[in-house]
This record gives structure tokens, C-alpha cells and sequence, in this order.
């Protein structure tokens, strides 16, 4: 049996070369602050991949994505074993946009913070009088550049972005900048409007984009898991406030409280994390966790 190395370790996702494919196995490992927590977070890496492939299936009608497959059987005999069975996802081979493509629906931690201080969220002008949490009057667009790990994202305009696409892509900056764009924002309010019949506000996410060999912008990496959105409870939301959380805000808030815990989360942290994922998940897509 050939033995598989990965060829990239991220913060969570650890990433094998298939030849004209690569293998994404999300790992139980969290972050938070960008820096890699001590713990792991039982199952985490499963809900993340079937939660991306939940939203992937039902947005492949906007744009196309770069899934293949999650099961093993599709794999390399390597990658047939429980180690890997549901947090492996054998995808597209892509070339990254270097673009994180946030979208906020609703304004809450640093855009909340940001429009405190002169009523502004990544340089984008809002409507006076709003408070913590309020729904804002249509999702805006605030990407970030895409850091190596352990650096940090920076806040760019869309104007930034279309000049750093252009530089790696001459001619083609601002049409791939405003797909990216419209994407963002397309995907975003099916995705919010679905959850929210399923009693989850998605206050905002991010996305990643990649070209296939034809040039073609295809959505990548993971999408609208708990580590890459903010889900909140529909039921008892109230603006004015924080809200209570389904994803990886309640570690945070648990580490903000615990500036001595040198990033090392007690077992009942853990225990509610995952607890939370998982709900996430079940009241998102009708099921329990299963792979």
C-alpha cells in the first residue's frame, strides 16, 4: 500500500496530493486567535466536511465547486480506514485565489467594533443607529488578504482586491474581483435564507475561490462550517447584544475570559463545542452526523 504524506498542514485541514486530485482531511484540531489550541475537538474534522458537502450539493447551481467525492471508497487504499472516513473530501485541483471573501449579514465582532469607533465596517459607510447584532439593510462584501499561518489576515477594499489578483493574473484582476464579489454575496443570502427556516442566523462566513486549467472560478476549501461562519440561534434573538453561538465563538469567548490558559481548554469546553457543532449540524441539514 503506498503511504501518503501531506504536502500542506493548515491550521485544521491537512492536505494530500492524489496526482490529478488532492485529498482534504479535516482534522479535530481548533484555532482560535490563529494560533492552534492544545486540545482536540472529538469529530470536529466530520462535521466540517459534511457540512461542506451539505452546502456544496445545494449551491452548485450558483457557481461549481471543487468537491469530487467524501467517500474513502473513492480513494487511495491509504485513506480507507476509520482514521479517515468522514473527514476526508478528494477534490478539484485548483489555483487559490489569494482572497478570503467574507461576507457579514448582520454586524457583530470586529465590524462591530469598527463601526463603534466612526460607523464604518472595513471602510464600507453604514447607516447610523445601528446596535450590536442588528440585521444589516443587505449583506456587504469585506475581503481579507490570505495570510500564511500564524500571520494575520488584513482587511483590504475590493478595489485592493481586483489589484492583487491582477498582479498574479495581468488583464483579468477585476473581472475575477467582482466574481468573486457577486459570488460571495450570491451564495451567502441562499444559504442565510434557507438556514433561517431551519432556525440558525448565519451572521456572516467566508469563502475561498480557485481557477480550474480553463480559467474558471470555482468555489474551494471548506463552506459555511461552525469554523468558518458565525451560526446563531434564530429563537431568542435579540439585537442590542451578543448572541449565543453554535460555532467556534463560544471558545473564544471562553479563552477572552481565560487569558491565562495559555490556550488550553478544559474537557467541559471541549464537550459543549462539539455539542454545539454537531446541533448545528443536525438542525441544518435534517441529520445526525454520519459518514
Amino acid at each position: 500500500m503506498k503511504e501518503y504524506r501531506p504536502i500542506k498542514e493548515g491550521k485544521v485541514r491537512e492536505v494530500y496530493d492524489d496526482g490529478d486530485s488532492i485529498i482534504m482531511v479535516a482534522t479535530d484540531r481548533i484555532s482560535a486567535f490563529d494560533v492552534i489550541l492544545k486540545n482536540k475537538v472529538t469529530d470536529k474534522g466530520r462535521v466540517l466536511t459534511q457540512m461542506s458537502k451539505f452546502w456544496f450539493d445545494y449551491t452548485k447551481d450558483i457557481i461549481p465547486n471543487h468537491m469530487i467525492s467524501c467517500d474513502v471508497k473513492d480513494m487511495p487504499e491509504f485513506f480507507q480506514n476509520d482514521e479517515f472516513a468522514g473527514r476526508s473530501m478528494k477534490v478539484k485541483k485548483l489555483n487559490m485565489l489569494p482572497i478570503e471573501c467574507i461576507v457579514r449579514g448582520y454586524i457583530t465582532g470586529s465590524g462591530w467594533e469598527s463601526y463603534q469607533k466612526n460607523g464604518t465596517v472595513c471602510g464600507i459607510k453604514l447607516p447610523s443607529g445601528l446596535v450590536e447584532s442588528d440585521k444589516l439593510p443587505e449583506p456587504i462584501y469585506t475581503p481579507t488578504t490570505k495570510a500564511d499561518l500564524g500571520d494575520h489576515d488584513e482587511h483590504i477594499t475590493f478595489e485592493e482586491s481586483v489589484d492583487i489578483i491582477e498582479k498574479l493574473h495581468p488583464g483579468k484582476g477585476r473581472k475575477y474581483a467582482e466574481i468573486l464579489r457577486d459570488d460571495t454575496i450570491a451564495l451567502y443570502k441562499k444559504c442565510a435564507d434557507y438556514a433561517l427556516t431551519k432556525g440558525i442566523i448565519i451572521a456572516d462566513t467566508k469563502f475561498e475561490f480557485g481557477l480550474d486549467e480553463n480559467g474558471n472560478v470555482v468555489l474551494g476549501d471548506e463552506m459555511l462550517t461552525p469554523d468558518s461562519s458565525r451560526f446563531w440561534p434564530a429563537e431568542g434573538y435579540k439585537p442590542g447584544q451578543g448572541q449565543p453561538s453554535f460555532d467556534k465563538q463560544f471558545v473564544r469567548d471562553w479563552l477572552k475570559a481565560n487569558p491565562d490558559s495559555n490556550y488550553d481548554l478544559p474537557q467541559d469546553v471541549i464537550d459543549k463545542t462539539i455539542a454545539k457543532y454537531k446541533e448545528a449540524y443536525k438542525l441544518l441539514t435534517g441529520k445526525d452526523l454520519a459518514w
